[in-house]
C-alpha cells in the first residue's frame, strides 16, 4: 500500500471528524474509515486490521464514557455477544464479493436511519416482552450481526444500534453504551481472525490511532454527558445515513 504525503493531510481531519461523530453515539467508525480509505484509492484486505484497531480504540473510549455515566446494561449485552464473538471470528476468515455486500449494506443503513427518525418505530413489540423472547432474539441477532461484522471488517455497532432502538430494548444513551462494548468485543475477535489469515498491521496505524484517540475522547464526552436524548437519536440516524451513502459511493471507485 502506498499513500502520498498529501493524502495523509486529508486523512487526518477526516478520521478525527469520524471518530468524534461516531464516538458521540457509541460507535467506532469502521464503516466510515473503510469508505474514506476507498475514496482515496487505498483498498485491499490489509486495510481491515487497521480499521478494526481504530475501531477498538474509539469504541473503548466511548464505552468508558457511557459506562461511567450509567448508560450501559451488561444483562442486555450478554446474549448478543455470546453468539457474535465466535461468529465475528468465523466471518473474518470468509471471502466474499465486497461490492455486492457494500451495496446491500449501504441500502440497509440508509433504510435503518430513516426508521430511527420515526418515534413510532421505537415501541417494543408485544411478542418481545418476555425475558425468554428477548434472550432468544438477542442470541440470534447477535450471531447474524457478528458474522456480518467479521465479513466486512467492522465492529457491528452500526447494525446493533438501530436494532436495539427499533425494537425498543433500550433508550438512545444506553444503546450507545451497549453498542460500544459490542463493537470492542467483535472487533477484537475479527482482528484475531485477520491475524490468523496472515494480515499484519501497517505503520500508518500509529498516526491514525493518535488522531482517532483525540476525536474519540471529545466525541464520547459530549455524547455521554451533554447531548440530549432526542438529539442523540437523531444524530445516530444521521451517522447511519452518512455511512450508507459513503459505502454506496465507494462502489463507483
Amino acid at each position: 500500500m502506498s499513500v502520498e504525503h498529501s493524502s495523509y493531510l486529508f486523512l487526518v481531519p477526516l478520521f478525527f471528524l469520524v471518530a468524534f461523530l461516531y464516538s458521540s453515539v457509541g460507535h467506532g467508525g469502521a464503516s466510515a474509515y473503510l469508505a474514506i480509505f476507498a475514496l482515496f484509492g487505498i483498498t485491499g484486505p490489509h486495510i481491515a486490521p487497521i480499521v478494526l484497531t481504530l475501531n477498538i480504540i474509539v469504541a473503548c473510549i466511548s464505552f468508558i464514557s457511557f459506562r461511567f455515566k450509567g448508560h450501559f446494561s451488561a444483562k442486555l449485552l450478554l446474549p448478543f455477544v455470546i453468539t457474535s464473538i465466535p461468529l465475528a471470528y468465523i466471518g473474518a476468515l470468509v471471502k466474499i464479493n465486497k461490492e455486492l455486500f457494500n451495496l446491500i449494506l449501504g441500502i440497509a443503513l440508509i433504510l435503518a436511519s430513516i426508521r430511527v427518525f420515526m418515534p413510532s418505530a421505537l415501541k417494543q413489540p408485544s411478542w418481545l416482552r418476555s425475558t425468554l423472547a428477548i434472550y432468544a432474539f438477542c442470541l440470534i441477532a447477535g450471531g447474524i450481526l457478528g458474522f456480518l461484522a467479521g465479513l466486512i471488517g467492522i465492529g457491528g455497532g452500526v447494525f446493533l444500534s438501530p436494532l436495539i432502538l427499533l425494537f425498543g430494548l433500550a433508550n438512545a444513551k444506553s444503546t450507545a453504551g451497549i453498542s460500544s462494548a459490542f463493537i470492542v468485543l467483535n472487533s477484537v475477535s475479527g482482528l484475531i481472525g485477520h491475524f490468523t489469515a496472515g494480515y499484519l498491521l501497517h505503520p500508518m496505524l500509529i498516526l491514525l490511532a493518535l488522531v482517532v484517540l483525540g476525536g474519540g475522547i471529545a466525541g464520547s464526552f459530549l455524547g455521554s454527558r451533554k447531548i440530549p436524548e432526542s438529539l442523540l437519536r437523531k444524530l445516530l440516524a444521521v451517522v447511519l445515513m452518512v455511512a450508507g451513502f459513503k459505502l454506496l459511493l465507494t462502489l463507483t471507485i
